[in-house]
């Protein structure tokens, strides 16, 4: 099965006090041990550096930060991103779309996601945001 990462399991694998941290990385590696192919996409890095940025920041806790940015520009390369923002103009119509028909629920980026995993035929989104179930075609594992 084809699954991409949502943020708030990618930023609970990353961050050791996250409130989802022990279910983000059981999540995980349950699914590198099914062999289903994990999909990391570019806008949910981008959310998440943004997120684990803020967050610490407001702590006052920037080396922690620095440090888990120097975890995800060495364990997610480039060539391991899938990258999907350039294709935000082809689908922008239909993402700021399925934010007014997910009565807000999903935000531009969530949107993006499920548009993105409709068009690229991924079944599947690892998340523990529950806006995604109201995508049909989109299986949330949580």
């Amino acid at each position: 099965m084809r699954v991409v990462i949502d943020t708030s399991v990618f930023v609970g694998m990353l961050v050791p006090n996250d409130v989802w941290h022990s279910q983000a990385i059981e999540l995980y590696q349950t699914l590198v041990e099914s062999g289903d192919e994990v999909i990391f996409l570019d806008c949910v890095i981008a959310e998440s550096i943004s997120v684990i940025t803020r967050r610490l920041r407001e702590k006052r806790q920037i080396v922690q930060a620095d440090d888990i940015l120097n975890r995800i520009m060495t364990q997610f390369p480039a060539e391991l991103i899938t990258w999907v923002l350039p294709d935000v103009p082809t689908y922008y119509a239909e993402i700021v779309a399925l934010v007014q028909a997910s009565a807000h629920r999903l935000n531009f980026n969530d949107a993006l996601i499920a548009t993105v995993c409709s068009k690229r035929q991924i079944e599947a989104i690892a998340s523990f945001d529950s806006g995604f179930d109201l995508i049909a075609t989109l299986k949330r594992l949580c």
